[in-house]
């Protein structure tokens, strides 16, 4: 069963105000309901609108186009800090309140031109991604 989120919290998950959340319901683009008092949305409901945001957002067009990589997981982003040493460069791509993290080797950072500054999609495939839930209070 889909958890019940918090206004606050939801609008958090969206990156938007707790007022533009609310604005939202307001034009009927999400349903906010009493849970004892507190304001909540469906999580079902949540996630779809994140993911028509995601569809709609200016970054989406920066993506790579779908086939061009087997890597499904792609978290574009701004570059803020490239260190470079004689081999490796250490790449920090911050995507939202994200912060990522890649290894690479120096010639790779230098043929993408990462820089300070530069816009760049992360992509991430991996055998392994552990994802882990919030605890769930009693209901």
């Amino acid at each position: 069963m889909p958890d019940r989120i918090r206004v606050a919290e939801a609008a958090a998950l969206l990156g938007v105000s707790d007022d533009t959340l609310r604005r939202w319901a307001d034009a009927g683009r999400i349903t906010v309901s009493r849970d004892g008092g507190r304001a909540t949305v469906d999580g079902a409901e949540l996630a779809a609108l994140a993911t028509e945001i995601a569809a709609e957002s200016p970054l989406a067009r920066r993506m790579p186009e779908e086939g061009v990589s087997s890597a499904r997981n792609r978290i574009p982003g701004i570059v803020t800090r490239v260190v470079r040493d004689g081999v490796m460069a250490q790449v920090d791509l911050q995507a939202g309140p994200f912060r990522l993290v890649s290894l690479m080797s120096r010639e790779a950072a230098d043929d993408l031109g990462l820089e300070p500054g530069v816009v760049a999609t992360a992509s991430v495939k991996a055998t392994t991604v552990v994802v882990e839930a919030a605890k769930r209070s009693a209901r």
